[in-house]
């Protein structure tokens, strides 16, 4: 199993790309601190405020998600991103790395989960804001200097996914995938 990571900043067009993805018949996985917001919205919990519980509860959802049982017939999974950015959204956010974050990272590693080649998809110029995405595009500008510092400490090789139609980018990631 060949396990690729997307990243980028808020913004970015990262979910729109994965669905591209899906639609190519790829295995997406979904991104943990969107679903992990929007249930804490949705039980009238603000965890954002507890940065602690926050970056933990999006590091959990990412450990259990990548270990899920997958289909024998799925090869490749395509994750939008993973616990090397909730590092770099605990040190973007000036918050020390948990025990928990910082045991994922440490795991994800040594295990080898993740493709050393990772697709990192450049801000389009404007941010549309949602419930789960309350950030400026200066402040998305700054974050993404976070993942880019993140994953390249941690010896990953980053491919630019540079601003385009969807499709181009979507084709320029299928391309990477199939090689």
């Amino acid at each position: 199993m060949r396990r690729y990571i997307i990243t980028g900043a808020p913004g970015a067009g990262k979910t729109t790309v994965l669905a591209g993805l899906r639609d190519r018949g790829y295995a997406v996985v979904g991104e943990a601190a969107t679903d992990v917001i929007a249930r804490d919205h949705a039980a009238g919990d603000d965890l954002q405020s507890r940065a602690a519980d926050f970056l933990d509860a999006i590091t959990e959802l990412q450990r259990e998600r990548q270990l899920r049982a997958v289909p024998a017939d799925v090869t490749v999974q395509v994750f939008d991103r993973s616990p090397i950015c909730t590092l770099a959204l605990a040190r973007y956010i000036g918050h020390p790395v948990t025990p928990v974050l910082a045991g994922e990272v440490e795991r994800v590693m040594a295990a080898g989960i993740y493709q050393p080649r990772v697709f990192f998809v450049h801000l389009l110029g404007f941010i549309t804001p949602t419930a789960a995405r309350r950030i400026t595009l200066v402040q998305s500008q700054r974050f993404a200097e976070f993942h880019v510092r993140a994953y390249r400490e941690l010896g990953f090789e980053l491919v630019d996914v540079p601003v385009a139609t969807v499709e181009q980018r979507v084709e320029l990631i299928d391309r990477h995938l199939r090689s």
